[in-house]
């Protein structure tokens, strides 16, 4: 079960470097590229299997409240990749495209205090 564990963390971390490392790549011209919209279920999806995992440890449960607070802004951040996606597809069909920029700049600051909330925020028993 810890390797399992070990790979799901590295697929994770992976998510998230896809979602930072996608705005990055973008900055000049400020759109949704498929690696943050991947990057973003990524994440959700296997803080999902981090968080029923971590939960079975019954001689050092979770913090509940980190995890709630992690997965509202996980998912904060793939209902704003997937909208502006959708956007996006519709801009190349002819429809205007406002805010996009700053939608993506909010994504990847959003995934930033993620990583951040998960280094920095210890539970003290």
């Amino acid at each position: 079960m810890k390797l399992f564990n070990e790979i799901v963390v590295v697929v994770h971390l992976l998510g998230m470097a896809a979602i930072v490392g996608g705005w990055l790549a973008v900055r000049h011209d400020l759109r949704i590229v498929p690696s943050i919209l991947w990057g973003a279920r990524i994440q959700v999806l296997t803080g999902l299997i981090l968080a029923g995992v971590a939960s079975m440890d019954k001689e050092d449960p979770p913090n509940n409240a980190k995890l709630g607070v992690k997965f509202v802004v996980a998912l904060v951040v793939m209902g704003l990749a997937e909208s502006t996606w959708a956007e996006q597809k519709k801009a190349a069909a002819g429809a205007a495209l406002a805010g996009v920029a700053t939608k993506v700049n909010v994504i990847a600051w959003l995934a930033i205090l993620n990583v951040a909330i998960a280094a920095l925020w210890r539970s003290y028993s």
